[in-house]
């Protein structure tokens, strides 16, 4: 496969920040209010991108996290579904992909940047299929501490019909496409998608390419996992599959690889340090992530805050 260059502009535009003038700093953009509301207000208007990639399936960005979409006679089978504001924009974007019903929805884990589209997705005609613990926590109340942010239940009309606890296999458009289950890492409902015919797998946001991640520990997310997650996306791919980040552009493995060196010796930095002795705020003003900073830090979540998360993990 064509090497995928990253570029941060595109994925800024592709995310719908650009157009509410959120060209500021990473932490400036948490403090002014929940990055939740932020982000859903820039999918009521982002432009939905859409990359045809192989095998009849293609990557919209823009609403959220990367949505996978599989086309053919039987109809479309969706990974992800954006953010339910993107509505119009997103059904544009699927009717460019040809007429075919709308038959299946996978959800990769349960925050909202990745299942807010459920409801319309499901009244649009999709069966929705997630591991149990997506179902589990759209199901109750749930307060992100680090978004600063309440979620309610989901309606029911957005839950998972159909879930599964380690793995899940379908045929659909030829694609026999497998569903299996990560141990905690950025949620403790992460699944990956594979499409072994295709050769292209969805990690959902176990990888963000080009950017530090964001882990969930109010959900059972922590940074061993995140490590672990990308040693088994690099054990499983080979340099010709095409992968889809939860956020960032679609990589191959070789960026996979430079993403996990990145996340380990981040980690051995801050545990290091820790272990040491040294505060929380210590640690931050020693800048362990500094090395990385120009590349996977001039986003959401900047330098400070990923030292952090990690922190809260070793």
């Amino acid at each position: 496969m064509e090497s995928i260059q990253f570029d941060r502009r595109k994925f800024i535009e592709s995310a719908g920040l650009l157009s509410l003038g959120l060209l500021l700093s990473p932490h400036s953009l948490f403090a002014q209010e929940s990055p939740v509301n932020i982000i859903k207000k820039a999918a009521a208007t982002a432009k939905i991108n859409v990359t045809r990639l192989r095998g009849n399936l293609s990557v919209l960005e823009g609403s959220g996290g990367n949505v996978l979409v599989l086309n053919g006679k039987e109809g479309k089978l969706m990974v992800d579904g954006g953010i339910g504001v993107s509505k119009t924009n997103m059904s544009e974007a699927l009717a460019s992909l040809g007429n075919s019903p709308l038959k299946f929805l996978i959800n990769t884990h349960w925050h909202f940047d990745h299942v807010d589209g459920n409801l319309w997705l499901h009244e649009k005609g999709a069966a929705i299929v997630a591991h149990v613990n997506t179902l589990k926590n759209m199901s109750k109340t749930i307060r992100v501490e680090d978004w600063n942010y309440t979620f309610p239940p989901s309606p029911k009309g957005a839950l998972p019909g159909k879930t599964f606890s380690d793995k899940q296999s379908m045929t659909f458009n030829g694609e026999n496409i497998q569903m299996h289950h990560y141990q905690p890492a950025h949620t403790d409902s992460d699944i990956f998608v594979n499409f072994p015919t295709a050769n292209v797998l969805h990690v959902g946001d176990t990888w963000w390419n080009g950017h530090y991640p964001f882990i969930d520990y109010n959900t059972g997310g922590n940074i061993k996992g995140m490590i672990d997650a990308a040693n088994h996306n690099i054990k499983i791919t080979t340099s010709d599959t095409i992968i889809i980040p939860g956020h960032g552009s679609v990589g191959s493995r070789n960026h996979l690889i430079e993403y996990r060196d990145m996340l380990v010796q981040v980690y051995e930095n801050i545990k290091t340090l820790k272990q040491q002795g040294k505060s929380l705020e210590e640690i931050i003003k020693s800048r362990p992530t500094a090395k990385f900073d120009e590349k996977w830090g001039t986003f959401v979540i900047d330098p400070a805050f990923f030292t952090k998360l990690v922190f809260k993990g070793v």
